[in-house]
């Protein structure tokens, strides 16, 4: 596969900057290197917020979880700080989606070299990840006619209850692997997220029950997982977080106008501009619906009251 110059000039640019991680957490963070910090708890790091609630609602006392893609942090375009370079040499665990998120193919590899005694958990193994080509995106469709697609999985798969049962599950077999004395605590947190998640699946089902329409239109096609679990149709605007050009504009404002929709749902990640200028030519809204809410089962609710609003 040939590499572009632009990706060429992009990883030597990570990796230079990886160095200047390491030479800051070596300067500035000397206790960086302990192994073990001072804490009985297992150090875990999940790569994105939702994956972070997971361990820490199953981990309860037994763990002490960061995160590295912040609140308000565009997983596309997230580098680490020197910071988050020192906890990851001392973690224990590191959970990670899995799915094809950019800042795992970027930086996975670089934070597993700097601590091979670090555990990692695969999120988003045994769940069946959906194709990017299963999301409608008409604003990709070219005057050839064709959907040029970047070939990739769609990587959301945490936004269907059914998917973070298995989430739950793995974030518990790693944890008991680590821990075997908290085996008993771990099981029974896990059981009761089991619980949690099956209620919420219902709850979503019920409220998304009477929609008149089934096509919703987001600018970043987050919600693939979520629209095949309860019946829906997303209609992505963008991928891969690219500017719309005005042909594409065009056409998404088009198609939005003969389904008759009127909310544009935006991630608070990236700006909203042009997703604005599309909502205010179809005379509707953006709605703000966040896929990487740290608070996995409230955000669901918002997203399925938000989505049945717009459908009604």
């Amino acid at each position: 596969m040939t590499i572009s110059p632009s990706r060429k000039t992009r990883a030597f640019s990570r990796v230079r900057t990886l160095a200047a991680l390491l030479l800051l957490c070596a300067v500035f963070l000397p206790g960086c290197a302990t192994k073990q910090p001072p804490s009985n708890k297992i150090q875990v790091i999940a790569s994105i917020e939702p994956l972070a609630w997971f361990a820490e609602r199953i981990g309860g006392e037994r763990v002490a979880v960061s995160v590295m893609v912040p609140s308000g942090g565009n997983p596309h375009t997230y580098e680490p700080t020197p910071r988050q370079m020192a906890e990851v040499s001392r973690a224990a665990l590191f959970v990670k989606a899995g799915s094809g998120v950019e800042f795992e193919l970027d930086w996975m590899g670089r934070l597993v070299e700097l601590n091979k005694n670090m555990a990692v958990c695969n999120a988003s193994g045994g769940v069946t990840l959906l194709p990017m080509s299963e999301t409608e995106h008409d604003a990709a469709v070219e005057p050839d006619g064709h959907h040029h697609e970047h070939g990739n999985l769609d990587p959301h798969f945490w936004l269907s209850p059914a998917n973070a049962r298995v989430i739950a599950k793995n974030v518990e077999r790693s944890l008991v692997a680590l821990d075997p004395a908290g085996k008993a605590q771990f099981a029974a947190n896990a059981a009761a997220l089991d619980k949690e998640l099956q209620a919420l699946d219902r709850e979503i089902r019920e409220r998304l029950a009477g929609v008149k329409s089934r096509r919703f239109l987001v600018f970043h096609p987050a919600w693939g997982y979520f629209a095949r679990d309860y019946g829906l149709k997303q209609i992505a605007a963008e991928e891969e977080g690219k500017t719309l050009t005005p042909r594409q504009m065009e056409r998404v404002i088009d198609e939005a106008r003969r389904g008759g929709i009127r909310a544009v749902f935006v991630s608070p990640e990236f700006s909203s501009a042009q997703a604005d200028a599309i909502a205010r030519d179809i005379g509707g809204q953006t709605v703000t619906v966040d896929p990487l809410s740290r608070n996995y089962v409230e955000n669901l609710r918002k997203a399925a009251t938000a989505f049945a609003r717009s459908l009604q």
